[in-house]
């Protein structure tokens, strides 16, 4: 068995991330009922914690790597250790000896990709901006009103480039002056980092900052709430500050000023799912309800564990890029949850989430019964249908 007892460099290292868990800890465990993966699998994030502590834990196992950062633990602890931290931290230690069990090495070509080509799907960087190609989308230029950003999947996946030409054509309906940056941006190494390659996702940070400052860029519009998240609260650890707002948001904005209306009609039940890292990580709740409420005959539903306490998708924390068994996966249950609730769409607004969700509706069979949609699409839709 392989520890880290050894490296007290590291064990002081965990201690700090999670506030000293050996003083704040006390095993409530509550940690572990709050988790999404005791759902499907038994799994305890105290008994992760505790053997960090002391020193104990192995870094070959698959362990470290389950955790999806979504979280609900550190949301919900009484003694405010920071797990997420801690994970992270281990796994730094495990990605520095090059040590990954079988279900974690898919990751690892994600990793290449983001060496080489600045997005973790390994497409050629030059293709980056092709998504928008024939859709009327101008370079962005320092006078333009906001840079949008869609990010990797937007970028590169066929299912996810519907949603960056939606939220384009809603901005061009606005009379928003906005513009790309293409293969002049990396990824933003959110999920990299997560899985503990901290080197890579400096330089992808550093690399898309000056490409930021020279480009002239004030305000950032995501596609991703993890996007959203690295920008707003990661980057200034390298002493910069953007505007960063993410398309839920933006489409509040545009409604409220009058500069967007949605004038037609969407005569379906939809269910919202609050994306981690917009909900639990940002407080973002209201703004993409209260865009669906705003949408003619569209009846919006609730589904159990929503808003703060919704389910996460599983793709967070890095896991989007590892394996996962078909009777693991947190995306089967939320289809589930969003069909008893009477859904027939479910909304969301994430790549990752949209992702296995779409996975998990081919698994369940569910393709005629409902619907996955990021809110961009369901806009789209509403202010163009008569």
């Amino acid at each position: 068995m392989e520890t880290i007892a050894p490296f007290k460099e590291v064990i002081e290292e965990i201690k700090e991330a999670g506030g000293d868990a050996s003083r704040f800890c006390f095993q409530c465990g509550l940690c572990d009922t709050v988790c999404p993966w005791n759902l499907v699998r038994e799994f305890s994030m105290r008994k992760t914690i505790r053997e960090a502590t002391f020193g104990l834990t192995e870094i070959d196992g698959e362990d470290i790597w389950r955790c999806t950062t979504c979280g609900r633990c550190p949301d919900r602890c009484p003694r405010g250790v920071k797990q997420i931290d801690v994970g992270v931290s281990l796994r730094r230690m495990a990605s520095e000896y090059e040590v990954f069990p079988g279900p974690v090495k898919p990751a690892l070509s994600a990793r290449a990709g983001l060496i080489s080509e600045g997005n973790p799907l390994q497409f050629d960087r030059n293709r980056r901006g092709d998504w928008a190609k024939g859709a009327g989308v101008n370079p962005f230029t320092p006078d333009m009103e906001v840079l949008y950003f869609a990010g990797c999947y937007p970028s590169f996946d066929p299912r996810m480039k519907k949603a960056a030409r939606a939220t384009v054509n809603i901005l061009k309906k606005a009379g928003v002056d906005f513009g790309i940056l293409g293969e002049k941006e990396n990824c933003c190494g959110e999920s990299i980092r997560k899985i503990g390659s901290e080197e890579v996702f400096k330089k992808l940070a550093r690399e898309n900052i000056k490409t930021f400052i020279d480009h002239g860029v004030k305000k950032i519009l995501v596609s991703s709430p993890h996007c959203y998240h690295t920008f707003k609260n990661e980057y200034p650890e390298f002493m910069v500050r953007f505007e960063v707002v993410h398309t839920s948001q933006y489409l509040a904005e545009l409604i409220s000023e009058g500069r967007l209306e949605l004038t037609g009609t969407y005569g379906k039940k939809v269910a919202y799912h609050d994306p981690c890292y917009m909900g639990r990580h940002n407080d973002i709740y209201d703004e993409p309800r209260n865009v669906l409420r705003g949408v003619r005959e569209l009846e919006l539903v609730e589904m159990p564990d929503s808003r703060r306490d919704s389910l996460c998708c599983g793709g967070g924390g890095g896991r989007i890029w590892m394996d996962t068994p078909k009777a693991e996966r947190f995306s089967d249950l939320r289809l589930q949850q969003a069909r008893s609730a009477g859904a027939e769409v479910l909304a969301t607004a994430c790549p990752y989430c949209i992702t296995n969700f779409e996975e998990s509706r081919l698994n369940l069979e569910f393709e005629n019964i409902i619907e996955v949609k990021d809110i961009t699409e369901i806009i789209e839709e509403a202010i163009y249908s008569k």
